[in-house]
């Protein structure tokens, strides 16, 4: 068992299903030894566990674990993407977090901080990475929150 599985099991998390795309793109690319994880929704194993708008119906920590759930899809596809073998993962470099939210919505940052959180908590120090938290309109199925990552692996 790798490190990052023995980290997931000491945490009592169970990552899940790697969700396939809903559309016509590829969840994960890779490239060199880069990672390109398309974005990631609050979904557990194919059904979205919320929907609505930051500032309106969905509270901030409310939108922290949708976050934190966006990111285990995250690690789901990572671990597709390197074998199985999470322990191959050398840093995160990138989270791009889109909040659903009203106009006048400005806690971007703490809602993003529930998946930054989560995955510092999961991977170290390698799991520090450079990020955006930005305020959208809408998002696909109307949940509340999408992340996309990139991620540096050994080859």
């Amino acid at each position: 068992m790798s490190n990052i599985e023995l980290k997931l099991e000491e945490l009592g998390i169970e990552l899940p299903d790697a969700a396939a795309p809903a559309a016509n793109y590829l969840p994960y690319l890779v490239e060199d030894n880069l990672v390109y994880i398309s974005g990631q929704l609050p979904m557990l194993n194919g059904e979205i566990l919320l929907k609505g708008k930051l500032g309106d119906n969905v509270s901030i920590e409310e939108g922290q674990k949708a976050a934190k759930l966006c990111v285990l899809n995250i690690l789901s596809q990572l671990k597709k993407a390197v074998g199985g073998n999470l322990d191959n993962v050398v840093q995160c470099l990138k989270l791009g977090i889109f909040v659903n939210s009203t106009s006048d919505f400005t806690d971007h940052a703490k809602v993003g901080n529930g998946g930054s959180n989560i995955l510092v908590e999961i991977l170290g120090d390698a799991g520090k990475h450079a990020r955006f938290a930005m305020g959208a309109n809408s998002l696909p199925f109307g949940v509340p929150v999408e992340i996309d990552a990139v991620f540096k692996i050994n080859n």
